[in-house]
């Protein structure tokens, strides 16, 4: 049986509630990623940032305004008034299944990875592509032997 411990990403960028949307674009833009969990000093989860909050809580790319004064409001804005505290989170031992029920039937594109509190990792709909790419590569490969 897999579970979400099998898939998970362990090693994950996170931000703090005091770091700022700019902070939070920039890890996101240069890490390629669409969600930051967000944690206190000893790694406990306090919520999660994503894409879509940044873009809800940043100026219009159509506002007559140009970078560097959006980079100023963004760097004004702590990652505490944009993030969300309602989040789903995941124990690592939970069936892969489970999971991935979980982010289809609530259209989800994360679940963060939680034990006793502590983020553990996080897993993600890009995680469930590459292992479905991974599965048919071995079906493929099963049905080229017969």
């Amino acid at each position: 049986m897999l579970t979400v411990a099998d898939l998970m990403t362990g090693e994950v960028f996170t931000l703090r509630e005091t770091d700022t949307l700019k902070t939070a674009r920039s890890m996101m833009s240069l890490a390629r990623i669409r969600h930051i969990p967000i944690v206190g000093e000893n790694m406990e989860f306090l919520g999660l940032l994503t894409h879509r909050d940044i873009l809800s809580a940043t100026i219009s790319q159509f506002a007559e305004v140009d970078r560097s004064t959006r980079d100023e409001i963004d760097a004004g804005i702590p990652v505490l008034e944009v993030m969300r505290h309602d989040v789903t989170v995941v124990p690592p031992w939970m069936k892969l299944r489970d999971a991935a029920n979980i982010l289809l039937n609530h259209k989800y594109g994360c679940l963060p990875v939680v034990d006793d509190g502590v983020l553990r990792g996080i897993i993600t709909e890009a995680d469930f592509l590459k292992l479905t790419i991974r599965l048919m590569e071995a079906l493929e490969g099963d049905l080229a032997d017969l």
